[in-house]
């Protein structure tokens, strides 16, 4: 997948550096988010595969779909994207134009996987101690599993803090077995 990723990111960067130069990092997170959605669909997905239809006929049908939810610069990028045959590059697009827009704005998304129900007490003081550790803003997202015994799992982009029980058991059995 590292080559998809090198061949979206012009494309996101770009994206984002217009975004940002226009102040409207929240309207293109909200095209390539729509423009990503539709290109997973089934239908969507075979018009970009197909042979025969042109780049210029993929990118008019995309932007008619999307009608009055695309600005003119996303009609254009819709264009740029077909000619350079880079369409079924939108959701490597986006998911790489959201970490940049989250980098600017110094906020993540932190999925919890947690034992047990979360109190909205326990959310907020999570979140706040993770705002400070990060020095970001922090949006958690709170999942169950009741696979974890205790404790919970915290993943923050590249950041995994394992303070489930079952994490706990497993580092003791590991250190028991050296």
């Amino acid at each position: 997948m590292a080559e998809l990723s090198t061949l979206a990111r012009p494309y996101a960067k770009a994206a984002f550096e217009l975004a940002k130069q226009n102040s409207q990092l929240t309207q293109w997170a909200d095209t390539l988010g729509l423009l990503s959605a539709l290109s997973e669909q089934q239908n969507v997905a075979k018009l970009f595969n197909s042979p025969s239809e042109t780049p210029e006929g993929k990118a008019q049908k995309l932007v008619d779909i999307c009608a009055d939810d695309l600005s003119a610069q996303g009609k254009n990028f819709v264009h740029t994207l077909a000619e350079n045959r880079r369409l079924t590059l939108l959701p490597e697009i986006n998911a790489q134009y959201q970490m940049l827009k989250a980098e600017q704005e110094k906020s993540i998304a932190v999925d919890v996987v947690s034992a047990q129900e979360m109190s909205a007490e326990q959310q907020a003081s999570l979140t706040g101690a993770l705002t400070e550790r990060l020095q970001r803003t922090v949006t958690i997202n709170v999942s169950i599993d009741p696979a974890l015994l205790g404790g919970a799992v915290i993943r923050a982009g590249d950041t995994i803090i394992d303070g489930s029980v079952r994490g706990r058991l497993a580092k003791l059995a590991e250190a028991i077995n050296s």
